[in-house]
């Protein structure tokens, strides 16, 4: 039989959580992230549960290439626009819409021949400083692109830095309204933290939906999925493969770190870095064993886990191991506690998933 894990991709999941995002969005339109091939899920694999979606934001012409293929006709943007002069040729065919956010881009279009103009994002450094134009500079940007006959229409962008956090939307939409006043053209602002926290200020025209279409909280530990009313839309589970009986002292993994201070029953699960659980979650980290809470124990291998059997007495090989996501009698291991445990981020564990776990829409 094949190695006993894989991952789930729960279709249900990713279409409520698209549909919250367009109940926040006080009437924009939405853009469906799939950036990171759909942050781990693959976009073929998410692409029927959002087609109710306004549009596809991504980064790149090959997942932009498969987006067409399955033939959505609506729009595209790519997020970071294009990378180098010949790209503009493909978003012409493909009709891509995409951001433009330094002065080359600008330089590529005006030497671009095309029949069918093109749509543009105008992007702001409002505060993030890593993509966009200075505000200084942002309204020359716009009256170059505005005067090229290879640009159809000029909509406008920023990202902000810390929706999910302290600092909020207000400052950065205050340099955003300076620089685009009087300016023709949509605005799409709002990722996930903006929308489930600041949504009336900053929804706009477009929203950009990302990891809350995932079933994750952008502002987690304060807040959690389930507060947000998101679902989960990724379930990684495997099975115990091996039971081991400790006496006190006895150690587990490499290294030694963990030490059992009495007589304990633990199991190994078939899951390890490699793929995809983060080695850097110690001992602690949550898990389900037939839907029960539990926790890891000592360093992750690269191919097993050690996990607790003590609340879960009756375990044994085969029995099933919720990594994180949707378990056994209705359980769920939200991602985020997962991540947080580990010192990281939703994100990052969905889009790490290893291409060696088979996965299946469920």
């Amino acid at each position: 039989m094949p190695r006993p894990i894989e991952a789930l991709v729960h279709g249900d999941g990713l279409a409520h959580n698209l549909a919250r995002a367009r109940a926040l969005a006080c009437g924009a339109r939405v853009w469906a992230v799939v950036k990171a091939n759909a942050y781990g899920h693959g976009i073929e694999r998410v692409f029927e549960s959002l087609r109710a979606a306004d549009g596809f934001a991504l980064l790149d012409l090959g997942e932009a290439e498969r987006v067409r293929a399955l033939g959505w006709r609506g729009p595209v943007l790519l997020l970071e626009g294009v990378f180098e002069a010949r790209d503009l040729e493909l978003c012409s065919r493909l009709n891509l819409w995409h951001t433009v956010h330094r002065e080359e881009q600008i330089d590529w279009l005006a030497s671009h021949k095309t029949a069918q103009p093109q749509r543009v994002f105008l992007k702001l450094n409002s505060g993030m400083n890593r993509l966009g134009f200075a505000p200084h500079a942002y309204r020359a940007a716009w009256a170059r692109l505005n005067a090229l006959p290879q640009v159809d229409e000029v909509a406008l962008m920023t990202h902000f830095a810390d929706a999910d956090g302290a600092g909020g939307v207000a400052e950065q939409l205050a340099v955003f309204e300076r620089a685009t006043e009087g300016l023709p053209g949509e605005r799409t602002l709002a990722n996930s933290a903006a929308l489930l926290r600041h949504a009336q200020a900053s929804a706009a025209d477009w929203v950009r939906p990302g990891i809350m279409v995932y079933g994750g909280a952008p502002d987690h530990p304060q807040h959690t999925a389930a507060h947000w009313q998101l679902q989960p839309t990724m379930t990684l589970r495997a099975q115990l493969i091996g039971v081991q009986q400790l006496a006190r002292g006895d150690r587990v993994g490499y290294g030694g770190t963990f030490v059992a201070d009495a007589a304990m029953r633990i199991g190994v699960a078939a899951c390890g870095y490699a793929d995809g659980y983060p080695r850097h979650a110690g001992t602690g980290t949550p898990v389900l064993v037939d839907g029960v809470r539990t926790r890891t124990l000592g360093r992750v291998s690269m191919d097993m886990i050690a996990v607790d059997l003590a609340p879960a007495p009756h375990a044994a090989p085969g029995s099933e191991v919720t990594l994180w996501g949707r378990g056994p009698h209705g359980s769920v291991l939200p991602i985020d506690e997962v991540a947080h445990a580990a010192g990281t981020v939703s994100y990052e564990l969905m889009c790490a998933l290893a291409q060696r776990v088979p996965t299946r829409v469920a």
